[in-house]
């Protein structure tokens, strides 16, 4: 390493973010990557530990303390050579990612991990401020037509892989927009969009067309896809949400997380949107204490909701973990996530018994106290309680993959209603059907983004190897 006994001499730098009053007045990025210099000091903390578990804990196996090296020596260039190496799309990671290679690192055993996601965001904000980000056109072209279904992260990552393999790759979208739940998932204040159009450009270059409002199982049919493919890739997300069936849930007001975010979204990019779910003076409860029960908070607080109410059914985490029980995998602790700092009351183990209305519109949620014992959940005697709420927001997270595309195809299912596909053996990716793949929240369910693009890589290969026979794509 640049300096090995830098872990020792310095402390982990966090980026910053600008001020709270600033960033709830728009839905632009707020998070300051790091600069130059400092970015040179947090590569200096990686501490050569001779077994890199944070690769092992990174899902797409990032070369993780070489570049923290590169970065140390000011050799930015070849470190987004080495950042791309494994991953397509390193300014999704660095801003959305919750890490789990720093909850890897070896350092965190005993001290704060290595800004590892923080390197990473400056790594590629550099690489495209310099140009260095450039289309890889494969010399060769082998004649094959791929057919990618669904354009979030692991359908884009297999895209451009398998376009860089040579094979011509059209990317089927339903909505109007091209990005998935990239696009529409994630609120632009933690990644604008500008981000996938301009990796677009890039692709398209690369010869991936994209074409939209394509609904599989909708307007195009399932058939006619296996017919002029000669392999398929089923990879759209886990977009059947969790709902909540009690007294009162038909009551106007009470949405699914989803359906407010995308919209907001939609705004944002400029649609209009009829009739849209706003928080605007009103008085929020959000149901799921996840990612995206966050992301609803953080933009009801935009909308200028009169308060924000987060509720989760599960105990209140400890604000720090055994690191000696748990390390290095990834550790159940207190997340407070800068949404959560812009305003908002939090509550833990508590269950909504019933939501209550008047003239057909929710006001207010019935909920309790409950304790866990053994794995069993028990509402605690006398704690029943009233809360006012003019929208509540179900953010419970994602059963599975939408079922009609998975049965249009006729893909066969596993217990959970993702497409069955292992990802060992000869056949790798392939599902039930014969050249029809699946990746990603298709195939494993409601995961992180690292995790669709190590599919989506995962997936092109698989599926370069079913045409050609063998692959020299990365694994």
């Amino acid at each position: 390493m640049g300096k090995v006994t830098g872990f020792m001499e310095y402390d982990r730098l966090s980026e910053g973010y600008l001020p709270v009053v600033d960033r709830v007045k728009n839905y632009k990025e707020f998070v300051l990557h790091l600069s130059d210099a400092d970015a040179k000091t947090q590569g200096a903390r990686c501490m050569d530990c001779g077994i890199p578990f944070c690769m092992s804990g990174c899902p797409v196996n990032n070369i993780i303390p070489d570049w923290n090296d590169l970065v140390f020596n000011q050799d930015w260039k070849q470190a987004i050579s080495v950042l791309h190496s494994t991953n397509n799309f390193p300014e999704f990671t660095g801003r959305i990612c919750p890490a789990p290679c720093e909850a890897s690192c070896t350092l965190n055993i005993n001290a704060d991990a290595v800004g590892i996601k923080s390197i990473e965001h400056a790594i590629i904000d550099k690489a495209w401020e310099n140009e260095w980000v450039t289309p890889q056109v494969s010399k060769h072209k082998t004649g094959k037509k791929i057919a990618v279904v669904g354009s979030g992260p692991a359908g884009l990552a297999a895209a451009q892989q398998l376009a860089r393999a040579g094979h011509d790759v059209v990317v089927l979208e339903k909505e109007s927009r091209i990005g998935g739940l990239l696009r529409y998932g994630i609120p632009d204040f933690k990644m604008e969009k500008s981000h996938i159009d301009r990796r677009m450009l890039q692709m398209a270059t690369e010869g991936v067309e994209f074409h939209v409002n394509q609904n599989v199982g909708g307007n195009v049919k399932a058939d006619d896809v296996v017919r002029d493919y000669d392999a398929v890739v089923l990879a759209g997300g886990a977009e059947y949400p969790r709902d909540l069936p009690v007294e009162g849930r038909e009551l106007d007001g009470v949405h699914f997380a989803m359906d407010f975010l995308v919209a907001q979204n939609k705004v944002v990019a400029g649609d209009i949107i009829p009739n849209q779910i706003k928080a605007t003076g009103k008085h929020v409860v959000v149901i799921g204490g996840g990612d995206t029960g966050s992301d609803c908070v953080g933009t009801s607080n935009r909308h200028g909701a009169a308060s924000v109410t987060q509720f989760e059914l599960m105990p209140q985490p400890p604000e720090k973990e055994n690191k000696e029980m748990v390390w290095p995998n990834w550790p159940l602790k207190m997340r407070t996530s800068s949404s959560h700092e812009e305003g908002c009351d939090r509550d833990w183990s508590i269950t909504t018994k019933r939501l209550i209305g008047e003239n057909g519109k929710v006001t207010g949620l019935v909920g309790a106290r409950v304790e866990w014992k053994d794995g069993k959940m028990a509402e605690v005697p006398g704690s029943e309680f009233t809360i006012k709420a003019d929208l509540v927001l179900l953010a419970m997270g994602f059963v599975s993959p939408v079922q009609k595309v998975l049965d249009a195809f006729g893909i066969e299912k596993d217990n959970r209603g993702n497409a069955k596909a292992s990802t060992e053996g000869e056949d790798s990716y392939l599902t039930s059907q014969p050249k029809v793949f699946a990746a990603g929240d298709m195939r494993r369910g409601q995961s992180l983004v690292v995790w669709a693009i190590r599919e989506g890589r995962q997936c092109a290969r698989a599926v370069d190897e079913f045409l050609m026979g063998s692959s020299t794509l990365p694994r």
